[in-house]
């Protein structure tokens, strides 16, 4: 199963809270994940703490799933951190600003394992 959904990024307080130490366990628990609906996790057939590939003309990556009820059909959020900016748009159309969001995404189950960020950050090498 996949879901189509528009991928936003912004910050957390946890992300904030942890960002002075980015190669934490603390920091990746903050950033390292995907949320959905519960109508758009029941559509992919796996539950919260699964993980998922979430997939842009931008890029890949894996993260966890989480469960926001708030969020709208088809809307998924990654906090801001190096696994956002591993599918976020990298042209930043002169403002130093990549685009953060409305991105087109794929996201679908995996057995593959959440990189550390130094595991994620040595596959741009």
């Amino acid at each position: 199963m996949a879901l189509n959904a528009i991928l936003i990024t912004g910050r957390t307080i946890n992300q904030g809270a942890t960002i002075e130490n980015k190669t934490s366990s603390d920091y990746q628990e903050a950033t390292a994940y995907c949320e959905l609906n519960p109508k758009d996790i029941g559509a992919l057939g796996i539950s919260p703490g699964s993980c998922v590939s979430v997939k842009t003309d931008h890029g890949d990556v894996v993260v966890k799933l989480k469960e926001n009820k708030g969020n709208p059909d088809g809307l998924a959020f990654i906090p801001m951190g190096p696994w956002a900016n591993a599918v976020v748009n990298p042209d930043t159309r002169g403002c130093g600003m990549p685009g953060f969001k409305g991105i087109p995404s794929r996201i679908e189950p995996t057995e593959k394992k959440v990189l550390t960020m130094k595991e994620l950050i040595a596959r741009y090498k």
